[in-house]
């Protein structure tokens, strides 16, 4: 062992040696210089030589042997940052947690989350033929989170997805979120690219460009703007080409209360040029919803209602369905962290297509034109953190004339970590 890590460590004991018995180590007499920093260090407990009566001072040690020295010494209280840090692999696989060190490395959180999906559709379309296809992909999501200060922090997402389906060897991997959290005054604030989730995920749930800003507790009031993302929908450009469009802009709010047992919830959201910008269609669609617990039962409902321009597909939004309502049962509920647990869902939609964006249902919704059907499902947390959900869709086109319909068999397992 070198002579300054025996002095620091004894150093860092913050004792004196004359407090302690005679030394116990026969290769370590008295005058010899590491006599007092070893007989501190033995009568601590943290060095206990090698069983035969030495210390060994001048053998080489393994670095698990020095993680364990460096373990004691922190039980004991000693301040040992510096090898704390140096030795951080090995005293985890000691299991070793350090207090002072991970509250430094906690300034960047990284966690994930990899879902394996199989959708099987039997599908009708716009001329009632029929078609059956499957879906089997792997979404991996890695989530990036930094402390900014005591009131900010930012997070980011890279996302990849592998289609089995195509067996491709496109990995198909995006930055899908880069955002900051915070508060200004009592205000809740969220800017950047997020998930957006508005009216309960039945107008809009996926990612967008903008800024959120939410005040107060059991009443809340929330206003959102921005832009919505650029593949929500597809559309044939002037050359032919089928290409992504969302919302060239957004802007809207609601207010909420959250009574315990009761909760309810209003708003108005206003969407600009849909599909691309200067395309002319645009929807304002307002809500109002209210939920309710009843032991392990959960009960809510939602009445929505758009009001559209333009034309979409050779329609006119105006001549789509401009209301719609969704109601939902809940029993229990798998958690990731509780094994064993499990829980049962039932959701109905009937949703014109002036009422909704981007659903947040599995469910086919036929490209934003309307649908209506319901969905029924189970999940299960087979182990810590590994939930499996299985659920069958049954939806129809709304729009008129329309025959699309589908019947999907969905199951995934999703494995947080």
């Amino acid at each position: 062992m070198k002579k300054s890590l025996v002095l620091a460590m004894a150093m860092a004991l913050g004792v004196t040696a004359s407090a302690y018995a005679a030394n116990p180590f026969s290769d370590v007499p008295a005058g010899h210089w590491a006599y007092d920093s070893v007989n501190k260090l033995a009568a601590a407990g943290i060095v206990d030589g090698y069983g035969n009566g030495t210390f060994g001072g001048d053998r080489l040690m393994t670095r698990y042997e020095m993680a364990q020295i460096v373990a004691k010494a922190m039980a004991k209280g000693a301040n040992v940052d510096r090898l704390a840090a140096e030795f951080a692999d090995e005293l985890d696989s000691l299991g070793v947690r350090v207090a002072a060190l991970e509250k430094k490395s906690d300034n960047v959180k990284i966690t994930g989350e990899a879902r394996f999906l199989y959708a099987d559709h039997d599908n009708k379309d716009m001329e009632g033929d029929k078609d059956h296809y499957y879906e089997a992909t792997l979404r991996s999501r890695v989530w990036l989170t930094g402390q900014v200060n005591e009131d900010w922090t930012y997070t980011g997402m890279i996302q990849n997805t592998q289609d089995f389906k195509t067996d491709s060897g496109d990995e198909n991997t995006s930055f899908q979120r880069a955002y900051v959290q915070g508060k200004l005054g009592g205000m809740a604030v969220t800017a950047g690219r997020y998930n957006m989730f508005l009216a309960n995920g039945n107008i809009y749930d996926t990612r967008a460009d903008g800024i959120e800003l939410a005040y107060g507790d059991k009443i809340k009031v929330h206003g959102v703007a921005g832009r919505a993302s650029d593949d929500i929908y597809s559309y044939e450009n002037s050359l032919g080409t089928e290409v992504a469009g969302g919302a060239h802009s957004y802007a809207g709010g609601s207010i909420s209360a959250d009574l315990g047992s009761f909760t309810a919830e209003a708003g108005y959201y206003n969407f600009k040029d849909i599909l691309f910008k200067d395309s002319g269609i645009d929807n304002g669609i307002w809500f109002v919803g209210a939920g309710t617990t009843f032991g392990d039962f959960g009960l809510n409902a939602m009445y929505l209602k758009g009001d559209a321009s333009g034309s979409y597909r050779g329609e006119k939004a105006s001549q789509l369905d401009d209301d719609g309502w969704t109601a939902g049962l809940t029993w229990k509920g798998a958690e990731a962290d509780k094994a064993g647990s499990y829980g049962l869902f039932a959701n109905y939609y009937d949703q014109g297509g002036q009422t909704y964006i981007a659903h947040t249902t599995d469910a086919n919704t036929f490209g934003g034109l309307g649908f209506k059907g319901y969905g029924v499902g189970a999940n299960y947390a087979v182990a810590k953190n590994m939930v499996l959900t299985a659920v069958y869709y049954d939806t129809e086109s709304k729009l008129k004339g329309d025959k699309s319909e589908d019947k999907i068999i969905w199951t995934d397992l999703t494995i947080t970590f």
